[in-house]
């Protein structure tokens, strides 16, 4: 069997006088020798693109973080700058893209961005800025002068016993990371939380009645995929997902 293709969003970024359609390596190099899959990036179009056509060719789909968020009016808010910054091309492939990948039952990891992505696509919303919510943790990155300090293990979600993410992993708790400003608000009617921090956030979510394997994670397994357990056991697990979708097409 040929090596199955997984499909990344992308963030569009300006510099150089370009505009790039990107992705962090991290998240390719993880899909690429832990996921065992062929990384492809789809560029951020919109609606010239056909979905359809592209997801006939591919095998997964990881939605990735990224420093920008959902745009409120995806979710019935009025933005404000505080919110930002956004990415309403992102937003415009993404959110389909999601939504038609679980539709045709094609694997899908959505990782901090994603599975806010995810959320959204599905009909919830977001809450911003967590850390200052009553009783809430700080959900942001250290002030850490590298990345490996950024993206350093630092508390623990507890997972729900018998779920998606509790078939990859042993049941109860994991250390994971934590970088992020944003969180879920209200829960999708569709979306069953697979994990939670001790404040209460909804860190996991898989989707009711998914046709196939789908996961959001808050935190980035990505990251430390080839040294970490349970990191490794979520990118071994979707990918073992996609080599088995591939192998019935």
């Amino acid at each position: 069997m040929s090596t199955p293709v997984v499909l990344f969003t992308t963030d569009v970024r300006s510099f150089d006088d370009y505009v790039w359609h990107c992705t962090p390596q991290t998240y390719l190099e993880a899909v690429l020798d832990v996921a065992r899959a062929m990384p492809v990036c789809l560029p951020s179009f919109g609606a010239r693109l056909d979905l359809d056509a592209v997801l006939d060719r591919v095998d997964g789909v990881v939605a990735t973080g990224s420093k920008s968020n959902v745009h409120p009016s995806h979710y019935g808010v009025t933005a404000t700058a505080d919110m930002g910054p956004f990415d309403e091309a992102r937003d415009a492939t993404s959110l389909p893209l999601i939504r038609r990948a679980i539709e045709r039952g094609i694997p899908l990891l959505a990782i901090c961005r994603g599975i806010q992505e995810l959320n959204v696509a599905l009909g919830g919303t977001l809450v911003s800025e967590v850390q200052d919510q009553p009783g809430r943790m700080d959900h942001r990155f250290p002030p850490a002068p590298t990345q490996d300090g950024r993206f350093a293990i630092r508390h623990d979600v507890e997972i729900v016993a018998g779920g998606c993410l509790g078939r990859l992993v042993a049941p109860g708790a994991i250390a994971v990371n934590s970088l992020h400003r944003q969180a879920v608000g209200r829960l999708s009617d569709r979306l069953v939380v697979e994990a939670a921090a001790p404040d209460g956030t909804i860190e996991a979510v898989s989707v009711r009645d998914a046709p196939g394997f789908t996961l959001g994670v808050q935190w980035h397994p990505e990251y430390w995929a080839a040294s970490d357990g349970p990191s490794q056991a979520i990118l071994t697990g979707f990918g073992a997902a996609v080599a088995e979708f591939a192998g019935r097409r």
